[in-house]
């Protein structure tokens, strides 16, 4: 049996049932394509099956609000991907008379959809031979040529491979398929190749050198650590939340307002500071309510929550495109960063003095 049908036959016999591959909808394969990177599958099943039921057509992305669109992502991380999306909606709508075009030359133009997610809609959806190249068929694919890193040149190898072997009848699931092997069974670390069905093919394997490939990365450089100070301002029973700016990291989310500490300077006085920069009042910083430690992609920060009280001033959004005074019963109904739910449940627990 040739490379592309041992793929194929492995495929048929060991696929795991995910609730996009049920489907051959593009809106709701597309769905599933951007929901998975950087997430895990396990992770994004629940938030894939809550977000088809609300939103079923990309007519329904198109108009649903901010506020509702990020609520039902929250948790996923990487938010430009929600606005991305949206854009990419409204393009076929206009452009594409609300049909998901089939090609990747006209996929590509989407917002949001590169080389990848462009090969795996056409492929997957509309059967188009078209081969995906993620994270995992790059270490299948170093392996099974003994390909050491994944430069230009190492890419264009893979893609001459995948270009000839690619099978023309089941691209879509010879593409999952490869996909699948990389996660389940040609691991990053302790690869199972005693049950791979593409060993005979594997020339790190027949060599007796899988160790080897691909090269292990570099230690990548320490992240950078900051320390955040975030004022639960009140005024009455209602808090104070902002909104981030959409072109900001964590874009479109609701946050408690605060920022970096300075050197030298107390997390009381920043938080007191970071208020009055961004919203132009003045607030009593009072009693500490909780440390969060959280990491991003690219830094780590701590984050020391003080209950606060409004004094005065009229609210201008310098750094925020929006606020709202709130109860704190309302947290569930706003998207918020991870971390701030971590101060959700201390806030009522102890008293605000």
């Amino acid at each position: 049996m040739n490379f592309s049908n041992t793929v194929l036959t492995w495929y048929n016999n060991n696929k795991e049932d995910f609730p996009w591959r049920m489907t051959k909808d593009p809106y709701k394969i597309w769905v599933s394509e951007i929901m998975l990177q950087q997430t895990q599958v396990q992770t994004v099943i629940p938030y894939y099956k809550k977000w088809i039921i609300k939103f079923p057509t990309i007519f329904d992305v198109a108009n649903a609000s901010d506020d509702i669109l990020f609520k039902y992502w929250e948790g996923l991380g990487y938010y430009n991907r929600v606005n991305n999306f949206r854009i990419a909606c409204n393009q076929i709508i206009k452009d594409h008379n609300g049909k998901i075009p089939k090609t990747v030359d006209q996929l590509i133009t989407l917002k949001g959809i590169g080389e990848y997610t462009s090969s795996a809609i056409s492929s997957i959806a509309f059967n188009q031979v078209n081969y995906v190249i993620d994270g995992n068929v790059k270490r299948v694919m170093a392996r099974v040529l003994r390909l050491k890193n994944f430069s230009k040149e190492s890419l264009n190898k893979m893609k001459d491979f995948l270009s000839a072997n690619i099978h023309k009848g089941s691209p879509g699931n010879f593409n999952q398929g490869i996909m699948d092997l990389g996660r389940d069974v040609c691991k990053p670390k302790n690869p199972l190749c005693s049950i791979c069905p593409v060993a005979s093919f594997c020339m790190a394997y027949i060599k007796n050198q899988i160790e080897k490939y691909p090269a292990a990365k570099k230690q990548t450089k320490r992240l950078p650590h900051y320390t955040i100070g975030v004022g639960i301002i009140w005024n009455k029973d209602k808090i104070l939340i902002t909104k981030r700016k959409k072109n900001a990291l964590l874009g479109g989310l609701w946050e408690f307002p605060g920022g970096k500490i300075l050197k030298n300077e107390s997390i009381k006085k920043c938080i007191k500071r970071e208020v009055f920069e961004e919203l132009s009042i003045d607030v009593d910083v009072l009693k500490f309510i909780t440390k969060v430690k959280h990491s991003y992609s690219h830094f780590k920060i701590t984050l020391h929550a003080h209950h606060c009280l409004y004094n005065t001033g009229k609210i201008i959004c310098k750094a925020s495109d929006n606020y709202k005074w709130i109860s704190p019963n309302q947290f569930d109904q706003f998207a918020f960063p991870k971390a701030n739910h971590h101060i959700f449940p201390h806030i009522l627990n102890q008293e605000v003095i």
